[in-house]
């Protein structure tokens, strides 16, 4: 299973979270033109269904998904991330890709912007395309940083196992770990470059 549950950082099993979906309160549309914004009543329903997740088959997960998000205006940006998630979550990892892509295309903002690159990558290396997984999260991270960073580091160092890039994968993890040591993180942080870039012999 991809990692395709949106994140609230309270882990689960098997790549996933339990996705609780941030309340904004604007109305999906102004003055005609599009936003990515929903209500504070949609994201509670929104954030309901995926705390019920583990109570239901996949194929009624994704029918409740499906239901919630056609209630956004065509094209929306947050639906197409919903139905991704809902797909990636249920093991319909192709089905997947495409709304992800929908959804970053139709500029998704905020927090489920970088949570839909972190689950395409994810995504895209569990269906064996690990090269297109590590090049979105390498220039995720040139783009921004922010409380996801490590999520972004994490799954770019998996993408980095199955590329052969071990080292690489090794030195990107100890070197997230390092900044939350209680101590030794200066050493951590340079054995963990060091990891990536080891000295000539001799």
């Amino acid at each position: 299973m991809a990692a395709g549950l949106p994140c609230s950082g309270t882990p689960l099993t098997d790549h996933k979270w339990t996705a609780v979906c941030p309340a904004t309160a604007v109305s999906v549309c102004q003055a005609g033109a599009m936003t990515m914004n929903t209500t504070v009543e949609w994201e509670q329903r929104c954030a309901a269904l995926w705390e019920a997740f583990e109570d239901c088959d996949a194929a009624e997960f994704r029918s409740r998904i499906e239901a919630l998000a056609a209630e956004l205006p065509e094209g929306h940006a947050v639906a197409a991330f919903e139905l991704a998630s809902a797909y990636d979550a249920t093991d319909l990892g192709e089905r997947a890709v495409a709304h992800y892509r929908k959804a970053l295309d139709g500029g998704l903002d905020g927090d489920r912007r970088r949570q839909a690159v972190i689950q395409l990558a994810s995504t895209l290396r569990t269906l064996g395309d690990p090269q297109a997984g590590a090049d979105l999260l390498l220039a995720e991270r040139e783009q921004t940083s922010d409380h996801l960073d490590d999520a972004v580091t994490a799954f770019l160092a998996l993408a980095f196992v199955d590329l052969g890039r071990e080292r690489e994968a090794a030195a990107l993890a100890l070197g997230a770990l390092a900044r939350h040591l209680p101590c030794y993180n200066v050493s951590l942080a340079r054995y963990a470059a060091a990891v990536a870039d080891p000295a000539p012999n001799g």
